[in-house]
């Protein structure tokens, strides 16, 4: 008697676990629907419904109250969770609640919603070919004087503040912080890029930040490198791009801008300007100062994962060690340029891949509080319109590899610019004889 009245309690316990395991996947999956799309949806049904097993012994233990499932309601308070053991729901039961719940869903909301795959981009944000551009002929030359003067007279005039917004402004839109439409978000299969460039078909996302990270970096060092005045000029010149730096990691929390122009500042055909630097200390202490003891050591532990931005000051997360792994990672047999440079770089312990691996998940799950951190630093901003061509992508590659290369293997262009760069340089200040 006492065995099969166990029978009977155990029979009744188990249905009326599957009936809340199966509406609350319904749910779960009507909900990723409306907000996700299939993708969402299938995924969360193989992660989310717990494992059962297909025996059926009448002395397999019960699972304790004290255990908390993972498909315990997610809306029941700390004093109700004990009632996912009612062996006969109330009427107030948690499956009493989700068939309420399933009814009240109009059925005309989810015929709205179309489920559609994600859409693969392949093709290059950047369109320099067809860049039109109010500073520069149509069909211009790699690196032409009066394009170079004019974007000298723009850089003397902005400040660094105003500089730093506009970089912003540029980073979030390449990124799809900002301006992204429910088109393109459809297109995407998610609502940021921040977690696009963290899966499969954020390739094109990542080889788009990639391109804009060592395009700026490129340029900032050919406008320095260029500058063929005296060492006070240059030095000056180097103590605005510091100032950007401080003022793109300080007041815009644009992690991203930050290291594009860190990058610049660390090259080696700029370091080694041992004149120019010298007078940046003579001229401008201050900004030497912070440069040698607040910018340059941040980046350096920020890269190796020792430190990391304030979230509620970061409008553009450091993402370039994540793109570089991820992409290092995919391309197995596709050796770039970026690629080798950056293999050195990476050659680092394992706990820092690691670091950059975990702070990659998060990042994926912040895409909104990014957003609304950019859109509360840039709010009542009004741009100019020649001041934010000078920090586009499409405008920086027409100008330094002109019409006709701006488009040509990336390897080759950024090879190329290695060679160019170093010419520069020693045109400054010639290596000695001991180099």
């Amino acid at each position: 008697y006492i065995y099969l009245c166990f029978r009977k309690i155990r029979y009744v316990f188990s249905t009326d676990i599957f009936e809340k395991l199966n509406l609350a996947n319904q749910l779960n999956h009507i909900s990723l629907l409306q907000n996700h799309g299939p993708e969402a949806s299938e995924s969360s049904t193989m992660t989310s419904s717990p494992s059962f097993s297909t025996h059926s012994d009448p002395i397999d233990p019960q699972p304790s109250p004290s255990r908390s499932p993972s498909y315990l309601d997610p809306f029941l308070s700390e004093a109700d969770e004990s009632c996912y053991t009612e062996v006969y729901p109330s009427i107030h039961s948690y499956v009493e609640r989700l068939h309420t719940h399933l009814q009240s869903i109009s059925v005309d909301s989810l015929t709205t919603n179309v489920c559609l795959s994600p859409l693969v981009q392949t093709v290059s944000a950047f369109k320099p070919t067809t860049y039109h551009s109010a500073l520069m002929p149509w069909e211009n030359k790699a690196l032409e004087i009066s394009i170079l003067q004019r974007v000298k007279d723009l850089l003397d005039e902005v400040d660094p503040r105003t500089a730093a917004k506009h970089i912003t402004k540029a980073d979030c839109k390449v990124a799809r912080i900002l301006e992204v439409s429910p088109e393109e978000q459809s297109m995407m299969g998610v609502s940021s890029g921040m977690e696009l460039l963290t899966l499969p078909h954020g390739h094109q996302l990542r080889q788009n930040l990639l391109e804009r990270f060592e395009t700026m970096s490129i340029l900032l060092a050919v406008h320095l490198l260029g500058s063929t005045g005296s060492h006070e000029e240059r030095a000056s010149l180097l103590h605005k791009i510091i100032q950007i730096a401080a003022e793109l990691k300080s007041n815009m929390g644009n992690m991203f801008g930050f290291a594009a122009v860190m990058r610049a500042l660390d090259l080696p055909q700029v370091s080694r300007l041992k004149q120019t630097w010298m007078t940046l200390r003579q001229r401008h202490t201050e900004g030497a100062v912070l440069y040698e003891t607040t910018l340059r050591p941040y980046m350096k532990s920020m890269s190796i994962g020792k430190e990391s931005s304030s979230l509620s000051n970061t409008t553009v997360p450091h993402v370039v060690p994540l793109l570089t792994l991820l992409e290092t990672s995919s391309a197995v047999g596709e050796e770039t340029e970026m690629d080798v440079e950056m293999d050195v770089e990476m050659d680092v312990e394992m706990d820092v891949v690691m670091f950059h691996l975990g702070a990659g998940r998060t990042i994926a799950q912040l895409g909104c509080i990014f957003q609304s951190n950019a859109e509360n630093k840039l709010q009542g901003f009004q741009e100019d319109p020649e001041v934010l061509e000078l920090f586009l992508t499409d405008f920086q590659m027409r100008l330094l590899w002109g019409y006709k290369g701006a488009e040509k293997n990336q390897a080759q262009r950024y090879a190329k610019y290695n060679q160019v760069l170093n010419a520069l340089s020693n045109k400054l200040e010639p290596a000695t004889g001991s180099h």
